[in-house]
């Protein structure tokens, strides 16, 4: 085997030992240029996520979203349902290209996901609200809609479930919110299954955030700058998603949930999200590479993808072995005096704060599309 050959195997080695790639990443052009469905015909890419970020850098962009706007300016829409328009149809068209996958996997990838508007993340209701207008305005079977795990989100995870509605779960950072939002997700299929609802029918993703975990315990050990916080550097996160994985092991294989499965329900996976490396020195596949556990899909933007394909290192099982190590990890950053519950109220605070700029720099972008089109958004 050819070095070439051997490096590009990495993605069908992460996908063998059951882990299900996913593609952080969606625009016109890449539907239109055919990129996509090539990743999925030769990178094994499965399934793609969507955020308010993606979206402001695909259609602040304007690149090939001219002719919808100009369509959509001559109708006077407001310039939410013109962002609106256009998003759902990027994921309608997207979950056409990945419905092939959808139908050989039995509903489980194939699958694109958008997120409701970032403003409702505190919103009960309006969350709930949104996320079926969402699943309608995309009207396929694949699509599955993203719902922050803030505290607010949590019940309406449970409503829009109960509902036979496919969630996945973003801004995930805490073990202990995790653990609701699995809860959230039984009490869904639970309500569900009263209703007469076809539970195999109905899929969730969790998405546990890595990558933010380690900047912000990072910036800190470093500040604090002896060799056993230096030490330290580059481990909470792997740590913390390891731990998860142990979570969710331990719930779905719980009492509680072999009652649902003998109805055919479906597990919530756990999604490792933000997985492209923010520091430098570390290897830019680390956050794939450590992560491989059955049952699990990693969504990496095409840089990570391109990394893993070009150099990655697929050994098997990193999560399951790991899991004393892991306590240890984050006992002695707890030791050090940086809390675990600090940071991870303030990376969810942050998450949804990011989004938030984002969408109302897409909205920003699309209203001075449709004024220079003499449309008064």
């Amino acid at each position: 085997m050819t070095e070439a050959t051997a490096s590009a195997g990495a993605l069908k080695r992460l996908s063998d030992e059951g882990v299900s790639i996913w593609l952080d990443d969606l625009s016109r052009g890449r539907i239109t240029s055919g990129n996509l469905a090539e990743l999925v015909e030769a990178s094994h890419v499965v399934g793609v996520t969507t955020n308010p970020s993606i979206f402001q850098a695909a259609i602040g962009s304007g690149a090939g979203y001219e002719e919808q706007l100009a369509d959509l300016a001559v109708r006077g829409v407001t310039v939410d349902e013109a962002v609106r328009m256009m998003t759902t149809a990027d994921v309608r068209a997207a979950a056409d290209i990945l419905h092939p996958v959808y139908s050989a996997s039995g509903g489980r990838d194939g699958r694109v996901s958008i997120e409701v508007d970032p403003r409702l993340a505190h919103h009960t209701a309006a969350t709930i609200a949104e996320a079926k207008q969402l699943a309608w305005l995309v009207d396929r079977p694949n699509v599955m809609i993203k719902i922050p795990a803030t505290k607010a989100g949590l019940p309406a995870i449970t409503e829009v479930v109960a509902q036979g509605i496919s969630v996945n779960v973003t801004l995930i950072f805490s073990l202990e919110r995790y653990r609701e939002v699995m809860d959230a997700y039984l009490a869904g299929l639970e309500r569900a299954q009263a209703a007469g609802l076809d539970l195999s029918t109905i899929h969730s993703v969790a998405s546990f955030f890595v990558s933010r975990v380690d900047s912000e315990i990072d910036k800190r050990l470093t500040v604090l700058g002896t060799d056993e916080a230096l030490a330290l550097k580059g481990r909470a996160a792997l740590a913390n998603a390891r731990l998860a994985y142990a979570a969710y092991e331990e719930v779905f294989g719980g009492d509680r949930w072999l009652a649902l499965s003998g109805a055919k329900a479906n597990k919530q996976r756990p999604l490792w999200a933000s997985t492209g490396v923010k520091d430098p020195a570390y290897k830019d596949t680390l956050y794939v590479d450590d992560l491989v556990a059955p049952g699990t899909v990693n969504t990496m933007p095409e840089a990570t993808l391109n990394a893993v394909r070009d150099h990655g290192q697929i050994t098997g099982d990193t999560v399951t072995g790991g899991y004393a190590q892991a306590r240890a990890d984050l006992a002695a950053v707890e030791r050090l005096g940086i809390s675990y519950d600090e940071i991870v109220q303030q990376l969810e605070d942050e998450g949804v704060a990011k989004f938030e700029v984002a969408w109302q720099d897409l909205l920003d972008a699309v209203t001075k599309s449709l004024r220079s089109k003499g449309v008064e958004a």
